[in-house]
């Protein structure tokens, strides 16, 4: 078991630790607070080893298994997690727990946000995009008639472990999809994380991968808890990637996927030829092959959407970023001169 790092997200009273190290899953009862009922919330796509392993330092666990995928990110199943509380006796002194990646972690959030007007909530990520990204930093939401994430709260969690061993059971393509938030902080904020993606063997080095993109997120966090303006270039990518979820017809790629093509056409050229080859690296799509009238509507329909424009991050140069107000037809610009360039 290799030693565990911890970092605080400083956020008053709303602060917490996030315990990063390979087996703190497994300790789980060491770092969180579980003797009492815990509404353990997990998906069937994730091992069911791990939920009954949380199980075994809960006080009264319940276990409640939602299908795997986007479609569970729902107000139905947010109302259902909410009756199984209410009817397991659930008081404001009890918890939940999030075991699983980005939906579960965001629809367990959002339902401890809103039973009782707010209980503990803890996450235990078991994907590289919920390790490296929505684990923390309190966005919980649930997706609405088509919309991401247009219902939801910023709820902090009391505490998230990090445990990498977790991430043995994905597939390379989950493993690239969660990656790909790792590179787009790299890109917005740190290039010399980006120069690690292009020189290493990821997979040698995913431990530290890991624990800088979550410091980055930590201290993007810290400025701007509640998306009020630096918070925003952690949406690069996912102008368009959301944009590329919502169509129909792609619903069978991942959210890091659809990510790493929304990246593409708002980069400088020197910038995305250097995203390209990273992309390519790491086996992530980087061809377009949509149509771009879809995508550009549910862009704009997108909750970052004010007035039929969306706030785009753009990148320049690697490892900054900068934001631009784009129309409808700034964003069919951009998309055209990728897809001519390439």
């Amino acid at each position: 078991m290799s030693e565990c790092r911890k970092l605080t997200l400083e956020l008053g009273e709303r602060g917490y630790d996030i315990i990063i190290g390979r087996g703190v899953a497994g300790r789980a009862g060491e770092f969180l607070k579980l003797d009492r009922r815990v509404l353990i919330v997990t998906d069937d796509g994730v091992p069911a080893e791990y939920a009954r392993r949380a199980a075994e330092f809960c006080g009264a666990p319940v276990i409640v298994t939602v299908p795997q995928g986007e479609g569970s990110k729902s107000i139905a199943e947010f109302e259902h997690l909410l009756t199984v509380m209410l009817r397991n006796g659930f008081s404001r002194r009890d918890c939940v727990l999030a075991v699983g990646g980005g939906v579960v972690g965001d629809l367990a959030g959002f339902a401890a946000s809103a039973y009782m007007r707010g209980i503990d909530f803890y996450n235990i990520p078991t994907t590289a995009l919920s390790d490296i990204d929505s684990s923390v930093g309190g966005k919980t939401a649930v997706n609405l008639d088509g919309i991401k994430n247009v219902v939801g709260a910023f709820y902090q969690p009391r505490r998230v472990l990090i445990d990498p061993d977790l991430l043995l059971t994905l597939s390379p393509r989950q493993m690239a999809s969660g990656l790909a938030e790792a590179v787009k902080m790299a890109a917005t904020s740190d290039a010399e994380l980006f120069s690690v993606f292009e020189n290493e063997d990821v997979y040698d080095v995913l431990d530290d991968i890991i624990f800088r993109s979550v410091t980055i997120k930590k201290r993007i966090v810290e400025e701007d808890e509640r998306e009020g303006g630096m918070r925003k270039i952690l949406n690069f990518g996912h102008t368009i990637g959301h944009g590329i979820e919502a169509e129909e017809g792609l619903l069978g790629l991942y959210h890091g996927e659809c990510v790493a093509l929304g990246m593409l056409p708002m980069c400088s050229r020197e910038a995305r030829g250097r995203l390209l080859r990273v992309l390519t690296k790491l086996g992530l799509p980087t061809r377009y092959d949509f149509d771009t009238e879809k995508i550009i509507e549910a862009a704009s329909h997108d909750k970052k959407s004010d007035g039929g424009a969306v706030t785009a991050v753009i990148v320049d140069e690697i490892g900054s970023c900068r934001f631009e107000r784009l129309t409808p037809d700034g964003l069919r610009e951009r998309i055209a001169s990728y897809i001519e360039e390439n």
